[in-house]
């Protein structure tokens, strides 16, 4: 079904339907905790020296996105499972903490069909940001065979940056000194995100950069008439609807279907009885003769009888 604006619900609770938002966290954070316990199987199954690098190798290499282009033609999902997985309960604290408070801003300003194509965006961005950089920087090509992308800190980005530049002025507890402006809170984030990168490990800070170009794009193109969600959400409507048995078959029309093909008419017309009908339909039997009438005034005339 496509974005309209009586789809818009303001303040779009915890539980709520629909809370696109929530559910992309519960996603990250389902998975989080799924790589967390075959982690620890991992470790009650090899030795203690091993365990962390077979599980690295064996279960969550097929989720991250590897740089070196050999590999990543091996494994092309990797491009859209590694923005969902974390390593590290820390970054998966902040990312997920982050993301709510931008999120939730963004859904309440514009609704929730935005939030997941933004979020993807941005991850797509700092992935071939990412691939790009340990591909042609000569100080990362040494690197290359053992570097991998995990983590939605790119979607992340790319959803802060989007949500400041849809309304700047938007303000954050309003009750205490009239409130902190937007672009105040996403300064702090920049600048604690960008701190907690390793200044050597520059393709982890040009993929978070990345992010938040995609996002300033997504809102430079959105503010010139396209709108880059629609696609996606257009996609996803569609998959849903296969599962949907009250969906309608391709084609049909609903008013042709039930009112236009039907042997039956949709109501029957029953006219008052008058004097002054009644006498327009004796004065025609006169003129004419019984056999003249109308289906219509032979019912009637019945009824006027069976009146009197």
């Amino acid at each position: 079904m496509p974005y309209t604006e009586n789809q818009y619900r303001q303040r779009i609770a915890l539980g709520q339907s629909g809370n696109s938002l929530m559910t992309l966290i519960a996603v990250c954070l389902i998975l989080f905790v799924g790589f967390a316990f075959l982690k620890a199987v991992w470790y009650f199954r090899f030795p203690k020296e091993t365990a962390l690098a077979l599980f690295n190798k064996n279960v969550l290499g097929w989720f991250v996105m590897p740089a070196d282009n050999g590999a990543l033609l091996s494994k092309p999902w990797t491009v859209f499972t590694h923005m969902f997985v974390h390593d590290n309960i820390w970054k998966v604290f902040t990312n997920m903490i982050w993301l709510w408070s931008f999120g939730y801003i963004m859904q309440d300003l514009t609704g929730n069909r935005k939030i997941v194509p933004l979020f993807i965006y941005g991850s797509l961005g700092g992935a071939i940001a990412f691939v790009l950089a340990y591909n042609f920087l000569p100080s990362l090509q040494a690197q290359l065979p053992y570097a991998v992308s995990t983590g939605a800190s790119a979607g992340v980005m790319a959803v802060a940056i989007a949500t400041t530049l849809v309304s700047p002025g938007y303000r954050l507890f309003p009750m205490i000194g009239g409130g902190i402006p937007m672009w105040i809170l996403t300064l702090i984030y920049v600048v604690s995100d960008l701190a907690t990168v390793s200044i050597s490990d520059t393709g982890t800070l040009i993929t978070h950069l990345a992010g938040a170009f995609s996002g300033f794009m997504f809102m430079f193109l959105l503010r010139r008439g396209y709108d880059g969600s629609n696609w996606i959400n257009n996609l996803a409507d569609w998959i849903n609807n296969l599962f949907n048995p009250n969906k309608p078959k391709k084609g049909v029309n609903i008013k042709e279907e039930l009112f236009y093909r039907s042997n039956t008419a949709p109501y029957k017309r029953t006219p008052h009885v008058t004097q002054e009908r009644i006498d327009e339909i004796l004065d025609k039997i006169s003129q004419k003769g019984y056999h003249f009438l109308t289906d219509e005034e032979k019912d009637l005339l019945k009824r006027a009888n069976e009146e009197l």
